[in-house]
């Protein structure tokens, strides 16, 4: 049985394996988080974004990375704000309880995305990414949160999701995550689409180049993808290739290898990348697709 998410997913240009489709479905039925690991750039924050704008609700995303801390992922306090109304008050001779309880009001308050989402008054998709680009000790913190929905700020006490939000972890192989987290997530793997698949995006996205040309060009970046590299191009990568190409004027990768290989740029990242895939090689690619 195909879940209702995947053609709903389709509408909006992104085409879901059947498992990822079935993972999500389940998530969002059980109200569960939602663990998605794989490469960079096979998709996994497309996805969030993709049923955000299915849910006709607002997408909020913490971007991890090492050093985050609750502070930054919750809240701060404009103390540039405070300390203007602390000198204004005493301008006017104010003083005392009064304005120290003013200024730890909500006007002062800064969300970041955690609170956000739980301060949202219809029920956002929070997106929690490169979660493994965070320490262990915000991965703890993390477990409270969407174990309860709620936090607690000291001066304006506990405050719970207005709306439970749909939460989507996303985590490219940085480390090792922790056993209480993948407990509490409902898991998907997401790995490069089959050729079927790839060629099937491709044709949404760049709806006016050649079929011929399309399946050619699926073909040579899965046959790129089995060489050495540091990083293999993702899906991105892929419709960046072929946007360059069809604008190149090539009808046939065959055409002009020397030009293909110049449009590797879009594909490969590293210089190291790019030095492994000689002109000769691309031609040899080239020719096989």
């Amino acid at each position: 049985m195909t879940p209702d998410i995947q053609p709903a997913l389709e509408s909006q240009g992104y085409l879901a394996a059947d498992n990822l489709s079935m993972a999500l479905h389940i998530a969002m039925q059980l109200e569960r988080p939602l663990l998605l690991e794989g490469d960079a750039g096979v998709g996994k924050t497309e996805l969030a974004k993709a049923l955000a704008t299915h849910l006709n609700t607002e997408l909020i995303r913490l971007q991890c990375y090492e050093g985050l801390d609750a502070h930054h992922a919750l809240y701060e306090w404009n103390y540039p704000k405070q300390l203007l109304t602390i000198r204004s008050a005493a301008a006017e001779g104010k003083s005392g309880a009064t304005v120290e309880q003013r200024l730890f009001g909500e006007e002062f308050l800064i969300e970041r995305p955690l609170l956000k989402a739980l301060q949202a008054t219809s029920r956002p998709v929070l997106l929690i990414d490169e979660i493994d680009r965070a320490d262990e000790a915000f991965e703890a913190f993390l477990l409270e949160v969407l174990s309860d929905f709620q936090i607690s700020i000291p001066e304006l006490g506990t405050i719970r999701a207005k709306q439970r939000p749909f939460v989507i972890l996303t985590a490219n192989g940085t480390r090792d995550l922790s056993d209480a987290l993948r407990r509490r997530c409902i898991y998907s793997y997401l790995d490069y689409p089959d050729r079927h698949r790839e060629l099937a995006i491709l044709h949404r996205r760049i709806p006016d180049a050649d079929t011929h040309l399309l399946g050619q060009i699926t073909h040579f970046v899965h046959s790129l993808r089995e060489e050495s590299l540091e990083k293999k191009p993702g899906i991105a990568e892929t419709i960046d290739f072929a946007a360059a190409i069809a604008g190149l004027g090539l009808n046939d990768l065959s055409d002009n290898p020397a030009l293909v290989h110049q449009a590797l740029v879009t594909l490969l990242k590293t210089q190291a990348d790019l030095d492994a895939i000689a002109p000769e090689v691309s031609a040899r690619l080239a020719g096989r697709a």
